[in-house]
């Protein structure tokens, strides 16, 4: 074995005033399991982040904006760190709502049953009431429509439509603000799926020139991602946020570098529990780009994996 040129397992040192950039670091170093994968995912985000001809996307599911993971995904886009971001529609649900109203500390074992004759919607050990999500958004967005409606701008993408609700609110803590105020596109093609998507029908319901046009993403994400540039991307979770994400960039050759985290299996085929290797086989990433996957809990790991760089 002392034949094998290959970089020696060494233990990790840590004490109070350990930096998260110093310990990622030492996780680098120590070669254990999870604690390597998530100091290489920092180590490829530090190229991609270094590489100026680069378009960096990142993409998440909806879940982590209701818990505080939300104020990582605010500062990264507040400092402009990801030039494009993927997301579903619960992601302007939970974070619009979150602007007047407070979600709460739950339970994951909590009595659903008593929690809905409460009014209360349980989002894993998130606690939801009603007044803080399908009423205040229909309560603070129906004028909103209205106004942009009136204001002429009647057929949106949907990274349009982010930009004129964030620009209808003043609120430095919420995702949609910062978009808006940094041009930073944020496409979403499941818009239909959540509470703005419902609100949305019943504005158009009332106002039948109204449309949200996806194709218009789609439009936007081909040009920019077939221009002469290379691809990275942070994503977060699985579903249609991760998919879209790959599926575009495999018309370019695939991304360049890719940092996947999940908590899905793999043994079921989905694309959840699909790791960036088999991308790989669908041209959505280079064979020969810099990749990883992260199995464990966005809530923990984010910290950890975006901490250095802010």
């Amino acid at each position: 074995m002392s034949r094998i040129k290959l970089p020696r397992v060494e233990d990790i040192s840590i004490n109070a005033n350990t930096t998260i950039k110093e310990l990622v670091k030492e996780y680098e170093k120590s070669g254990g399991f999870t604690a390597k994968k998530t100091g290489t995912a920092v180590k490829i985000l530090e190229d991609m982040f270094s590489e100026k001809n680069c378009i960096k996307l990142i993409s998440f599911p909806a879940a982590i904006i209701s818990t505080g993971a939300r104020g990582l995904i605010k500062e990264v886009v507040k400092r402009k760190m990801f030039d494009l971001v993927i997301t579903t529609c619960g992601f302007l649900d939970h974070d619009f709502a979150r602007v007047w109203k407070d979600y709460y500390h739950g339970d994951f074992n909590a009595d659903d049953a008593e929690l809905h004759k409460k009014g209360i919607n349980r989002l894993g050990n998130i606690f939801v009431p009603n007044e803080s999500y399908g009423e205040i958004i229909e309560e603070k967005l129906q004028p909103m429509l209205k106004d942009i409606y009136d204001s002429g701008k009647k057929e949106l993408s949907t990274y349009e439509f982010v930009w004129e609700i964030g620009k209808r609110i003043e609120d430095e803590k919420s995702v949609i603000y910062w978009a808006y105020k940094n041009k930073i596109p944020v496409v979403i093609p499941g818009i239909t799926d959540g509470a703005f998507g419902t609100q949305i029908l019943m504005f158009i319901q009332r106002h039948k020139d109204f449309k949200i046009d996806v194709f218009k993403d789609e439009e936007f994400l081909s040009e920019t991602l077939f221009a002469d540039v290379t691809s990275g991307a942070l994503i977060i979770g699985g579903g249609i946020s991760k998919h879209h994400t790959i599926w575009w960039n495999q018309f370019k050759g695939g991304l360049n570098y890719a940092v996947y985290i999940t908590t899905a299996p793999e043994w079921d085929g989905s694309l959840s529990g699909a790791r960036m290797r088999e991308a790989v086989s669908w041209g959505k990433v280079k064979e020969k780009s810099k990749y990883i996957t992260v199995e464990g809990d966005a809530t923990v790991l984010l910290p950890l994996i975006l901490g250095p760089f802010l």
